[in-house]
């Protein structure tokens, strides 16, 4: 939760201070979040720590239990049943694309904007696919923010304005605070668009993806959007292809989550979400490392529908080396860890209904949980010489995402390949492969959540650098 001084008056608080004040009982919980423990950076380091503790106690304390092995037969037991829910569930077919036979008038208003720092590679590429899509014209806007770029990218911008009569551009100055989610907050009130669209600077977007995107918003109850995400240089060696297979498990969770009433995500380049849940829930927090992640959190709590477009994708690169990959997955396993530390409260008491409770906990134990815990079972195996106590939960886990990754690769297969016998080995080959480049999340989860708990941290925004092209979008790490 981002941190911010507690007010009397319910005038004086922000959108989104608003929005975490709203669930409270004043009378008896006000104490409660003056205390750091519930929010702020310091306090997901206590929470963090207190998680930690509480793994390796009850890993340890189910070593010397005479009936701890059952009771992680048991729990494997239910996690499968679980499992066989989604791997059972048919995704729902998208709703069909806008023809392009409507009157213009009635298109919805739609906002597209890049936050963009030191993009000169890339900025040109984007901007003239943004203001050149499938789209009228004069229904969709496309603003760019120039977040103290110190390159040509000012220029270049510059240039495009006289080309494009739809592109925007704000420049923030070097004092500007928030990194990306100030970015989108600073825009986000000159805008006019009912769905806004958020796309990082390297993206590569299809040009009828606004047909594809806007009936999904047809409901008066769809938040948000995420448009399924591929890796453009997935050729280019083993990392870039377990990327490319990581996104089609990705892919297939998603949509197993969604049309089974558990819980859809957001990934940040290629999301959209309408201004009315935007507006509802107070925009993005400029206080944590994943905005996509935290604003998915928030929309859940408002009774907000997520879902996901698989197709067509918005293609993004994909880091080449193993460092890069490792500071950036670092990110996104503390961003993911942090929102459950954030809005554990909420996600426990609030009506979200038990499909989605159930399916935030089964995530939370396979993603964040195991892996973490894996450290003091095998130091208690080795001292006792045995198996380790979870080696249930770690098959059931690593045997789902094998099967969700076979399955995510072969949905994307073109249609003619997917009835061919052909297609199995090729498909089993990636799948094998991109299941042992998925290991690394074992030595990445331990290592962020021990992170959390024990080393301070300030917020600081970097970019990071893709290949040789230099062209990621905006991230906030903790250093």
């Amino acid at each position: 939760m981002p941190q911010f001084p507690w007010k009397d008056n319910d005038a004086d608080l922000s959108p989104l201070e608003a929005f975490l004040a709203e669930w409270d009982d004043p009378e008896a919980e006000e104490e409660d979040f003056r205390n750091d423990f519930f929010r702020g950076s310091e306090g997901r380091r206590k929470k963090a720590a207190v998680v930690l503790m509480a793994i390796w106690t009850l890993v340890i304390t189910l070593h010397y239990w005479v009936w701890g092995s059952w009771l992680v037969w048991a729990f494997t037991g239910a996690l499968s049943l679980q499992a066989l829910r989604l791997m059972k569930a048919t995704p729902e077919a998208p709703p069909p694309m806008v023809t392009g036979t409507e009157s213009a008038v009635h298109y919805p208003q739609v906002c597209l904007m890049v936050a963009a720092k030191n993009e000169e590679a890339v900025i040109s590429k984007i901007v003239r696919q943004l203001c050149t899509l499938d789209y009228p014209g004069d229904r969709h806007e496309v603003w760019i923010v120039d977040d103290n770029s110190t390159d040509r990218t000012p220029v270049i911008l510059d240039q495009l304005r006289q080309q494009y009569p739809q592109l925007q551009v704000l420049r923030r100055g070097a004092g500007a605070s928030g990194g990306k989610s100030g970015a989108l907050n600073e825009v986000l009130a000159q805008t006019q668009g009912d769905i806004i669209g958020v796309f990082d600077a390297d993206a590569d977007v299809p040009k009828n993806l606004l047909r594809r995107v806007v009936p999904y918003f047809a409901s008066s109850t769809f938040g948000a959007l995420q448009v399924r995400k591929a890796i453009a240089n997935e050729d280019v060696n083993f990392w870039t292809r377990g990327q490319g297979a990581e996104m089609a498990l990705d892919a297939y969770f998603q949509e197993q989550r969604i049309v089974t009433g558990g819980i859809g995500e957001l990934r940040g380049n290629g999301q959209f979400v309408a201004r009315q849940a935007l507006d509802a829930v107070g925009g993005w927090n400029e206080q944590t490392i994943t905005d996509d992640l935290d604003l998915t959190i928030r929309l859940h709590l408002h009774q907000w529908k997520v879902g996901i477009l698989v197709n067509p994708p918005v293609e993004e690169e994909g880091v080449t080396t193993a460092i890069a990959l490792w500071h950036q997955r670092n990110r996104w396993a503390e961003g993911g860890y942090q929102r459950y530390l954030d809005y554990w409260r909420w996600i426990c008491t609030q009506p979200l209904g038990w499909k989605k409770k159930l399916d935030l906990f089964s995530f939370l134990l396979m993603q964040y949980l195991l892996p973490t815990a894996a450290v003091p079972d095998l130091l208690m195996a080795l001292w006792q010489r045995r198996f380790p106590l979870l080696t249930p939960l770690s098959y059931l886990a690593i045997g789902f995402s094998c099967w969700g990754m076979y399955h995510g690769l072969r949905r994307l297969t073109p249609a003619e390949g997917q009835s061919s016998w052909r297609q199995v080995p090729a498909l089993l080959v990636r799948t094998i492969s991109g299941t042992i480049y998925m290991f690394h999340w074992l030595i990445i989860m331990p290592a962020v959540t021990a992170r959390m708990a024990f080393r301070p941290k300030r917020l600081k925004w970097v970019k990071t650098v893709h290949g040789a092209a230099t062209e990621d979008a905006l991230e906030l790490k903790q250093s």
